[in-house]
């Protein structure tokens, strides 16, 4: 809701040094979200004057029209001497009162003006659209011609109401009454504690039975309609420069008289509205749900099937209005049009206007649907006060008569369907307890009476509600109305007890070491909407029968293009990774940690719960199993360079080896043993794939794999080459950890160190070799290290060397050196056994 400060001091008598920002600071005390005060008419400077054009000459010779003007402007160029003014535009004609800037002055934008040779001649200042003048779009896109009754001379930035501050306001669903002058204006006298001028205090006539027939065949979903007729509109009158400047303001192009009344109401009191051409209905209007399939043309020229649930507004031909969300084509308000050979103008001479309230939840529903929001469906689905129906219709009625010069009818229709007030019973220390803190029974008296509740009781309260307020229902609102009216700020802050033995669950703790390992490594968390399209699967090269395929797709997607919830990290953090790379972050290394969902082989069917009792203990389990397996997964993704030069060293880039050490990390942290083993996965590229595994109830499972991306996965999602990535099942890795990690015991003896370069065939694994070495080295192995690859003529065709570095160390004493030799030879001779391998130099 965009608020002029202009038009809220008509409501509220506002300090006169309140600025924008000022104002914006009280409403954010009282609950509302201004997001910004956009300050009109910023660096603005005069002359902008009124002009009448004289004389117009057409310049030949050139690509576009060009036309050599005189204005009269007064004495406001010091000389009372037509000025003489090069101008583009085409809808201005001599004799048209314009607006007119001189040399010297500066528009919005810092545009100085001053006189100029162009075309051939020299323009002292420029004609002015509104455009260029920071007011918007006006529909015309042309030279603003003003009404006739502007004197020359009239300074133009006061005429147009070209400075001013506009608070741009986000309403929450809860506050529809905002939605309006009228509602922010209370907002802003409660909180400087001034009276309210309402808006909505209007004399109006009661209803009589000589008004506009109406008929109501669905009193649920509208239990108020209004209607008023005005007759005899001057087709050729245009709204004022005020009521126009006021919706530019508000965020709204003015289109024709009747429609901006209309518009100016709904945004002064909240209530929409619709004018229909009397001329154009056939008989009674009324209200109705629609028939299933029935069509129906809107005002923007679209023709639209209707739900049996949509709630219309008809006449004796059928559907003329969707209620509460958009008019019909064929009851529009027709545009006035000059006749070329008469002069004679012709436009609608007579209007209805129809001011109802509609069930909220109804006109949502149809809104939805069609995809149809309006200003009036966004209104209408917050919650509009229902009582100023009346009020709004007889404002646009006294407009009509005053701008168009139209008579009002005497007739008035107002039908209204039985209800009484909506009352709420609430102890008077009610917002105590739920603030924490001592308001008392006259405060709360205060502040309920200064949101328009009547209010009876001592001890217990009996509040009547407004009917501006929908969403006060029970206690609780009534007592956040009270704080918030008396300020969140002065909430005391008091921190919960955190009872004793409630600590972190095992796995919220490694969830935590997890995050902190991965970034003290130098990784950058970056979190991802759990959402994915299909066709990602393609793009990361996975099988036809993979499980990952295997989606649970949402029935209302926030997107129709990832409407799946993903069974892997890597598509959120590739995509995380290429963002950032094309906005020039080259050097990058990315981690996520959290939860996907893995869909069975049978889609799972969930039970409906009862309302009435609380669910068994079967009847939950039954709901649980429909769920898919929701496993939290940790994955990285590199790219760049892991390590930058310098005068340190050269640097090196991300790699294969970088992904799989993030996944040794993990399993550190986990108190996990990992074995890495060369693997090929959807993703990965086929020889640079590391297969990640665990001993589970003494199986080797497979919980991930890193490596680097196959280069047709970079290709297909734009990513930088040489992409490396890891991903694992985190929850299965915690279960091979087993217990809590405990301080692995320093031994106080001396290590023995032996190195060995053992030569194997180039398709041996080193992780094979690795395996048999610790296997065949026995208990006094402390630690095994790969320090060298090495492949040439010195170790022949087809073989490569390994070379390791192995730490012997016993508990309780110091080895000797036949003892850690003892353990090598036992170690490389099963390693011979399994792999083929042989001494290096042997």
């Amino acid at each position: 809701m965009r608020v002029p400060l202009s038009w809220l001091r008509e409501y509220v008598d506002l300090p006169a040094g309140e600025t924008g920002r000022d104002v914006a600071a009280k409403l954010v005390d009282a609950g509302l979200e201004v997001e910004t005060v956009e300050q009109l008419g910023a660096g603005l400077k005069g002359p902008l004057v009124v002009g009448q054009v004289l004389t117009i000459e057409e310049l030949e010779g050139f690509r576009k029209p060009i036309r050599f003007c005189t204005v009269d402007v007064g004495q406001a160029n010091g000389t009372g001497e037509p000025q003489e003014i090069v101008c583009g535009a085409r809808n201005f004609a001599v004799g048209d009162k314009v607006v007119v800037v001189l040399p010297g002055a500066v528009l919005p934008g810092d545009f100085a003006i001053a006189s100029r040779k162009t075309y051939g001649k020299t323009s002292h200042g420029m004609i002015c659209s509104g455009e260029e003048l920071g007011m918007g779009d006006d529909g015309t896109h042309g030279i603003i011609v003003l009404p006739h009754e502007h004197e020359v001379g009239t300074d133009a930035i006061e005429l147009l109401q070209l400075v001013d501050e506009v608070l741009d306001i986000d309403i929450t669903p809860d506050r529809g009454y905002c939605m309006s002058m009228r509602g922010v204006a209370r907002e802003a006298a409660t909180a400087y504690g001034l009276p309210l001028r309402d808006p909505a205090l209007l004399d109006v006539p009661a209803p009589n039975s000589y008004g506009y027939l109406v008929k109501i065949d669905d009193p649920a979903g509208c239990d108020r309609f209004t209607a008023r007729t005005v007759t005899g509109l001057d087709p050729e009158a245009r709204s004022p420069i005020w009521l126009s400047r006021r919706l530019q303001k508000a965020g709204m192009r003015p289109i024709s008289l009747a429609v901006d009344i209309t518009n100016y109401v709904m945004l002064e009191l909240g209530q929409p509205l619709h004018a229909y051409d009397r001329s154009r209905i056939d008989g009674a209007i009324g209200v109705r749900r629609a028939e299933q399939g029935e069509k129906f043309t809107t005002l923007d020229g679209v023709k639209r099937t209707l739900d049996a649930e949509d709630l219309v507004i008809t006449d004796n031909s059928g559907p003329i209005g969707l209620a509460g969300v958009m008019g019909g084509a064929n009851t529009e308000i027709a545009d006035s049009v000059t006749d070329p050979e008469t002069g004679r103008v012709t436009g609608t001479t007579d209007v209805v206007i129809e001011a109802a309230h509609f069930d909220a939840v109804s006109i949502s529903r149809t809104a939805r649907r069609l995809k149809l929001s309006s200003e009036a469906s966004k209104r209408f689905e917050r919650g509009v006060d229902p009582q100023a129906a009346a009020a709004a219709a007889q404002r646009t009625v006294d407009l009509l008569v005053l701008v168009a010069g139209g008579t009002a009818e005497a007739g008035v229709t107002d039908l209204i369907a039985p209800g009484a007030p909506r009352t709420i019973a609430m102890s008077a220390d009610h917002p105590d307890r739920v603030a924490g803190m001592d308001y008392g029974r006259e405060t709360v008296v205060r502040r309920l009476q200064e949101i328009g509740c009547d209010v009876y009781g001592q001890d217990e309260l009996v509040v009547t509600v407004p009917s501006w307020r929908p969403d006060l229902a029970e206690p609780n609102d009534l007592a956040e109305e009270v704080i918030r009216l008396e300020g969140y700020g002065n909430l005391p802050s008091t921190l919960p007890q955190v009872p004793s033995g409630r600590g972190l669950t095992a796995r919220q703790q490694l969830h935590r070491r997890v995050g902190r390992a991965l970034a003290g490594a130098g990784y950058v968390e970056a979190l991802s909407y759990p959402f994915l399209g299909e066709g990602v699967f393609d793009q990361l090269q996975l099988a036809a029968d993979d499980a990952a395929r295997r989606v649970v797709k949402l029935v209302n997607p926030i997107s129709d293009e990832e409407p799946a919830l993903r069974t892997t990290l890597l598509p959120g953090l590739l995509n995380a990774l290429r963002r950032n790379d094309s906005r020039g972050s080259h050097d990058l290394a990315l981690f996520e940690t959290g939860s996907v969902f893995l869909a069975g082989p049978q889609p799972g069917v969930a039970v409906r719960l009862p309302v009435d009792r609380r669910p068994t203990d079967e009847e939950i389990a039954t709901l649980d199993a429909a769920l898919p397996a929701q496993p939290r997964y940790a994955a990285v993704v590199l790219a760049g360079a892991r390590e930058q030069a310098g005068w340190w060293g050269k640097g090196h880039p991300a790699g294969w080896a970088d992904a799989v050490q993030a996944a040794r990390s993990l399993a550190v942290e986990a108190g996990a043993e990992l074995t890495v083993r060369q693997g090929q996965y959807g993703p990965w590229h086929p020889g640079r794939c590391a297969e990640l595994l665990v001993t589970l109830d003494g199986v080797e499972t497979v919980i991930g794999h890193a490596g680097e991306l196959h280069p047709r996965v970079v290709k297909a999602m734009g990513l930088p080459a040489r992409t490396s990535a890891m991903e694992l099942d985190l929850d299965r890795l915690a279960a091979a950890g087993g217990e809590a990690l405990r301080a692995p015991r320093i031994s106080s003896f001396p290590v023995a160190t032996q190195d060995v370069a053992l030569i194997v065939d180039a398709s041996v694994a080193a992780a094979a070799v690795e395996d048999a070495l610790r296997s065949g080295a026995g208990e006094l192995l402390e630690s095994l290290r790969l320090f060298d690859v090495f492949t040439g003529e010195q170790v022949g065709e087809g073989k490569k060397s390994l070379a390791y570095a192995l730490r012997f160390r016993a508990t309780d004493r110091t080895l000797t050196a036949e003892e850690s030799t003892a353990a090598r030879d036992a170690a490389v001779a099963l390693a011979g056994e399994r792999t083929g391998a042989v001494l290096r130099g042997v």
